[in-house]
């Protein structure tokens, strides 16, 4: 049996939507269309600001852009399907992450908040949504994250391969998939990926991201300064783990070094190397027998941050395009699959990632027309 599900990703690296029509077939999976809509930069600067640990924000503003992410998640499946010459009757499901506002699983109340209001998603597109997919996993005691994982060792699993899976966003993650069947997968958040980088260029160059770490590059890697930073408690925790861009931010980096004592191209060349050793670091002490590393996330287009990770591993590092599928596309080909696992009343997280106390089925459900 063919079914089609369309899912939905904007991450914490605020660079845009992305929207993958995913067919499933005899437990294959097939990315059949792809959409990818930038924010606009009024829309990503509110976000920023709504997004902000400190932030002053009246209930009316943050209402008003739940309602201006819900408009605009819609309007991108009307172009997904559209470009793909489908019609919405012809989708099982949207499976919607939204955009994290705040994460913050490891208080006495934790909570993780996505915004994009999925009953506009539902009504405007006529298509069933199922969203708030974090939340479910919070309350069995888990973080909340990485919810990929289960995603991955459904795909990327070889029974006779060891094999981690990377992606480099705001913030990294990786799932280790060992050949092994009973051995249980680990998944975690490594640290930072891309947000200090991003964060650091568009400081001093305006720019939203260091392209192919160009500016990196150009920088000299401070050992000492990394050093430092590595004394992070996050770095020494052991899994399960979750992190976002409340933690690491600049505000962070701030409270570690005295910035002004550095050139800023080296703190660039520096920050590089941070996300490319603690992933690394994470690999060679958690999956020591990994035999082949698949990446993907946007992290994958610095190609000074591929060679630095490329450096310090002693195992091929490839793409996840290698097995189908593209590494801009895995998280949201992997909400696709999210909404199918909560739609037939299957779980969606794995506890021996997340810290939760059992496997739940994720998400709640918004009927369509």
């Amino acid at each position: 049996m063919t079914e089609l599900y369309i899912g939905l990703m904007s991450g914490t690296s605020l660079d845009g939507i992305d929207a993958a029509l995913v067919e499933f077939k005899n437990n294959r999976v097939r990315l059949i269309e792809f959409e990818y809509q930038p924010f606009p930069a009024d829309l990503k600067n509110k976000i920023e600001q709504i997004s902000d640990a400190n932030a002053l924000i009246s209930l009316k503003d943050y209402g008003a852009m739940d309602t201006q992410l819900g408009l605009l998640f819609a309007q991108i499946i009307e172009t997904l399907l559209a470009k793909a010459n489908i019609p919405a009757t012809a989708i099982q499901a949207i499976g919607s992450h939204g955009q994290t506002i705040y994460h913050d699983p490891n208080t006495t109340l934790p909570f993780s908040l996505q915004i994009g209001d999925p009953n506009i998603i539902a009504e405007k597109s006529g298509i069933t949504t199922v969203a708030d997919f974090r939340r479910r996993d919070i309350a069995a005691g888990g973080q909340g994250a990485p919810l990929v994982p289960a995603f991955h060792q459904a795909v990327f699993s070889h029974p006779h391969e060891h094999r981690c899976i990377v992606n480099i966003g705001g913030i990294a993650n990786i799932t280790i998939l060992s050949s092994t069947p009973s051995e249980a997968v680990i998944g975690f958040d490594t640290g930072v990926g891309n947000i200090l980088m991003n964060q650091w260029i568009q400081k001093h160059h305006s720019l939203n991201y260091d392209a192919q770490g160009g500016w990196a590059k150009t920088g000299n890697i401070n050992y000492e300064l990394v050093k430092q930073l590595k004394k992070d408690p996050y770095f020494q925790a052991d899994p399960a783990k979750s992190t976002g861009k409340e933690y690491f931010s600049l505000d962070w980096l701030y409270q570690n070094i005295s910035v002004t004592d550095y050139p800023i191209e080296d703190i660039q060349a520096s920050l590089c190397y941070l996300t490319a050793t603690t992933i690394t670091d994470a690999i060679k002490k958690y999956a020591p027998a990994t035999e082949q590393v698949l990446m993907c996330g946007g992290g994958i287009h610095n190609d000074y941050l591929l060679q630095l990770i490329e450096q310090n591993l002693h195992c091929p590092v490839s793409s996840t395009e290698l097995y189908g599928i593209h590494p801009d596309h895995v998280e949201a080909v992997a909400f696709a699959w999210l909404a199918r696992q909560t739609l037939n009343n299957l779980t969606g997280n794995l506890k021996e990632v997340t810290g939760a106390s059992r496997n739940v089925v994720l998400g709640s459900i918004y009927q369509g027309k």
